[in-house]
């Protein structure tokens, strides 16, 4: 406030200084006129003057007219007025005054003279106080930008965080340590000092780490991993300092580092030697988590998706003693997470929690906020009272999927192809009793996909057979065979089924050890690099004849998958024209309605196409 107000004082007075000198210049032009020297010599002989100012060679004479007149004029640089007089024959007398160069007009004077140089000074004084704030960050460049919550009011515990049970029981005894340390450290007990929080993106590893602040009700630093480093060397370092220097100052405390992997790489992994500014940043943190201080009671919380890439210096004992994983949600954490986000939102009772934690499974705890979201959006557009099923079934699409696309216009044979696309995936997923049961199918265009089939399996999955893997690339294969049985030809719509079913038959050779022709073994050791961009290589510990044997394995697995579902197609022709013809009439059919048309038997078919391929 203080630096605010004397800018704008100074900016004022400038402005009131131009003013003064204007006017003042406008005052003298208007009260005076000027005569030459002559004439003032003139005037002097015929006794007209009362008084000669004498300001340097600035003139001002006063006559002893009624009423007085005013006039200026010049005179030589090197001559007197009293000279000139005398010289002029002048005997009457004339009163002189000569004024010095302390006198206010003078001082109008020189700010007058020096007005441009004002002008400028001031643009100057504008830019250097612009400067001040780049300055002064560039001399705080070494200061931690940790956001800190005193945790006097915790605005997250255990109780917001849901999906998570293993993870809250590891982080209980870190929150028993922080309020009763005594308690531990009289049995010679020593907590770890550093927590690591793995698991994918949007498990819940930032919102718990807030929780174990929000019940130990101690200070909470929290900052990111990206934080640290800045195009300057040295001063990542310099901010870890200062980070664990504030959190000793108000221990007991929590650093959490998210995103802890932009510093935590594997050290001498890259280019540029062991001495850029990133590797710096790492030794000091490993300095300050398990250096030569021991007795700070600061607990370091990092969070990161991938622990792979991690420096094993940060995960020795020590350091980052404990990991603790969070893995997606089961349904028991998807329907407990879906009651958290519920809560204050006005759910019809009608909604069943359950049925839609059935329906999202692989669904992060993310992924289920957002769905609860779009639920509600969806509610408000539709200028509903409650969310009921209706927006949560169409959450889960478009969370999946993406938005209805009903405006995309595509030809009536397109339509037509779609619908036996996805009536193939949807009976041959039916019929095969290792595929989940099919729950939706709909030719409205969501995202990139000109329909969809989607399956729902009746519980949580975590290991694959080899007869699912079978299934699953049938069903996949299904939408291709519909299309060339019906239409006798091929389209590009198959080509992300495709993808899938060669990705997943390779999967099972050279990673799953699924293929009876090599043997219970894995091919090839895959390694990630992030350099330019992210790349998938693979060394090769096989010849080349196992090479061309692992791609006869490949399509002899992805043959045997289109062969099943063309024969269960050809066998249920009637079945997957009914089911197609539905499908142009309603656009879209699940539930219980698409159990009942699937089971049902089907009218002979009469005419299957209405549109001839050549069309």
């Amino acid at each position: 406030m203080g630096s605010g107000f004397l800018k704008n004082t100074g900016a004022y007075l400038g402005i009131a200084l131009i003013v003064i000198g204007v006017f003042y210049l406008m005052v003298s032009n208007q009260s005076s006129s000027e005569i030459a020297i002559t004439e003032v010599i003139s005037l002097a002989q015929d006794d007209r003057i009362e008084n000669i100012t004498v300001d340097g060679n600035n003139l001002t004479v006063t006559t002893n007219d009624y009423p007085p007149q005013k006039f200026t004029s010049r005179k030589e640089s090197d001559s007197s007025m009293v000279d000139i007089l005398q010289n002029a024959g002048v005997t009457n007398t004339v009163k002189i005054t000569v004024k010095g160069a302390s006198g206010v007009s003078n001082f109008l004077g020189i700010i007058i003279n020096f007005l441009p140089l004002i002008f400028f000074g001031a643009i100057l004084l504008f830019m250097m106080r612009q400067a001040q704030g780049t300055g002064s960050q560039a001399m705080s460049f070494g200061r931690s930008r940790a956001r800190v919550s005193l945790g006097n009011k915790p605005g997250v515990t255990f109780g917001d965080v849901a999906g998570a049970d293993e993870a809250k029981l590891e982080l209980e005894e870190v929150v028993e340590f922080l309020k009763h340390a005594e308690r531990f450290l009289s049995l010679g007990a020593k907590i770890p000092r550093g927590v690591l929080l793995v698991g994918p993106p949007g498990t819940g590893k930032t919102l718990l780490a807030k929780a174990v602040a929000g019940e130990a009700g101690v200070p909470f630093f929290s900052i990111s991993g990206s934080e640290f480093v800045e195009m300057f060397v040295g001063v990542g370092a310099a901010r870890v300092r200062d980070l664990f220097d504030q959190a000793k100052k108000n221990s007991p405390a929590i650093v959490f580092v998210d995103e802890i992997d932009a510093v935590g790489r594997h050290r001498g992994a890259g280019l540029g030697g062991g001495h850029d500014e990133r590797e710096q940043t790492l030794n000091q943190i490993l300095v300050e988590i398990d250096g030569f201080d021991s007795t700070s009671n600061v607990i370091v919380i990092a969070a990161t998706n991938r622990p792979d890439i991690l420096d094993p210096a940060l995960l020795r004992p020590g350091r980052f003693d404990r990991r603790v994983t969070l893995d997606l949600p089961d349904i028991a954490g998807r329907q407990a997470i879906l009651k958290v986000h519920s809560q204050g939102k006005p759910i019809d009772n009608n909604v069943n929690l359950e049925v839609v934690a059935k329906e999202t499974p692989g669904f992060s705890g993310a992924d289920l906020a957002n769905l609860v979201n779009e639920a509600a959006i969806l509610a408000a557009r539709r200028k509903k009272t409650s969310i009921t099923f209706d927006e949560f079934g169409e959450s889960i699409d478009r969370v999946l999927l993406g938005p209805e696309r009903k405006s995309r216009i595509i030809s009536h044979l397109e339509r037509e192809i779609t619908a036996y696309h996805e009536a193939g995936h949807t009976i041959v997923g039916h019929l095969l009793p290792d595929c989940d049961p099919v729950q939706k199918v709909s030719i409205v265009s969501r995202g990139m996909a000109g329909g969809y089939t989607k399956s729902i399996p009746a519980e949580d999955r975590h290991m694959y057979s080899l007869d699912q893997f079978k299934s699953m690339m049938a069903m996949a294969m299904g939408g291709r065979v519909a299309e060339q049985i019906i239409f006798e030809k091929i389209t590009t719509g198959a080509s992300n089924d495709l993808e899938n079913a060669t990705r997943m038959a390779r999967n099972m050779v050279v990673r799953y050890g699924m293929s009876e022709n090599l043997g219970p073994r894995t091919f090839g050791e895959r390694e990630e690099m992030v350099f330019l961009g992210r790349q998938i290589s693979e060394q090769r510990d096989y010849s080349d004849n196992i090479a061309q044997q692992i791609d006869e394995e490949v399509k002899s697995l992805v043959t045997e998958a289109y062969d099943l579902a063309h024969s269960m197609i050809s066998k249920n022709r009637a079945k997957l024209v009914q089911l197609a013809r539905h499908l142009l009439t309603h656009e879209t059919v699940e539930g219980e309605e698409l159990i009942t048309l699937l089971d049902s038997e089907a009218p002979p078919i009469e005419s299957e196409v209405t549109h001839q391929p050549n069309e």
